[in-house]
């Protein structure tokens, strides 16, 4: 138990806040899907997938975790990515509405 309690530092709380916050877009995904009647990913989602990456990016870089630090990497390109696309798409059906 000592032991358990020893590991229990700053950085393990930090690494865990990213864990929840990852959790936490499969949580909001589910209960907007449920709101809406259908499986839909809303853009907070990615939010929360950005924020936990990060998070969670910084903690594999300090217990020196190559493959967290490469699979996160490659993962935040892609959220963000999604996120610049959902953007962008927002931009085009705004211009389009006041075109009209």
């Amino acid at each position: 138990m000592a032991d358990f309690i020893n590991l229990l530092n700053f950085w393990t709380l930090f690494g865990f806040f990213g864990q929840v916050l990852f959790f936490l877009r499969f949580l909001a995904q589910w209960i907007h899907s449920e709101r809406v009647g259908r499986s839909e990913i809303p853009v907070y989602f990615w939010y929360f997938s950005i924020a936990g990456g990060i998070i969670i990016l910084i903690y594999s870089f300090h217990i020196k975790d190559l493959v967290f630090i490469i699979g996160q990497s490659l993962a935040l390109v892609i959220y963000v990515r999604n996120v610049v696309l959902i953007k962008k798409e927002s931009r085009q059906t705004a211009s389009e509405i006041f075109e009209r």
